[in-house]
């Protein structure tokens, strides 16, 4: 299963993991650089560790980690803790661009090689759009690793990196420079080949703004969706997943061709459709979890 849902949990709470590991998220992300203080982090690493051992069946929720910039003093110490627990993937934030994930893909090639965890598999996603000169590198990821999955944008810290009062305009909904900064990452997921996964809605009481975002993002093109509470998870998993209406035109579109014979266009309710139809209805299926 492709994960839609990504849900934040402080890394240092059994508790929060706990409720985590009952929601429907597709995938928890324990987080090791926000939520947790730094005299906490040793044991947080620890928390995180466990957790990963006594969860070892990924079948229906993935498990992921949220570890510290890969310049700072802490990245180290939370991959060489956590390695060995197989994670599915690791979140990389304050991301600068391909190199960042190169020397990431060197340092987890390494601690698998020592821990006895497969080779190649546990996954990166970037945040990369977290300070300014990020913004220049999404260009940057295409062939940088195998293990890129994705990549993620974030609007809080941008903001604050370059001095804006808010990142929202006057009627509630992102700016234009961090609007900029989401459309950059979706082509620069788009342009690697790999998934292009929506920011949080920090806002977890306003599930009408959430339905809002979830079906944006899925009309743009994303794939995911990360959430910062557990009451979040059933509307992103349910915004991106096609309606009915949907999936009756895709089936019908994907008939046509059928029926067509290997004819660049075919005709669907009187309408011509051609062969980007055609994939995009194949993509919506794949979103469904159907056949064609």
């Amino acid at each position: 299963m492709t994960p839609r849902s990504f849900l934040f949990v402080p890394g240092d709470s059994d508790r929060k993991m706990a409720k985590a590991a009952a929601s429907p998220a597709h995938a928890l992300v324990l987080d090791l650089e926000d939520s947790v203080a730094a005299e906490n982090l040793p044991n947080a690493r620890k928390v995180v560790r466990d957790y990963l051992a006594t969860h070892s069946d990924r079948t229906r929720q993935q498990v992921w980690i949220r570890i510290n910039p890969i310049d700072s003093d802490k990245c180290l110490a939370d991959l060489a803790e956590c390695v060995s627990g197989g994670p599915d993937g690791v979140l990389l934030p304050k991301c600068q661009g391909a190199s960042d994930i190169i020397r990431l893909d060197h340092y987890l090639t390494a601690l698998e090689q020592r821990d006895g965890v497969s080779a190649g598999s546990i996954k990166i996603i970037a945040v990369a759009t977290e300070t300014p000169a990020a913004l220049f590198e999404l260009g940057s990821y295409r062939g940088a690793s195998p293990r890129l999955y994705g990549l993620t944008w974030g609007a809080e810290d941008l903001s604050t990196a370059v001095g804006a009062s808010t990142n929202k305009g006057d009627d509630g909904t992102y700016a234009f420079p961090y609007q900029h900064a989401r459309s950059l990452c979706l082509f620069g997921a788009k342009a690697a080949g790999v998934h292009a996964i929506d920011t949080v809605l920090p806002n977890f009481r306003d599930g009408g703004a959430l339905a809002a975002e979830v079906r944006r993002a899925r009309q743009d093109g994303y794939t995911a969706k990360f959430a910062i509470h557990p009451d979040q998870v059933d509307g992103i998993n349910k915004g991106f997943r096609p309606d009915d209406k949907e999936i009756e035109r895709a089936r019908a579109i994907v008939a046509a061709f059928q029926t067509a014979g290997g004819a660049g266009a075919a005709q669907v309710d009187g309408q011509m459709v051609d062969k980007p139809h055609l994939t995009q209805a194949l993509q919506i299926l794949e979103a469904a979890g159907l056949n064609s």
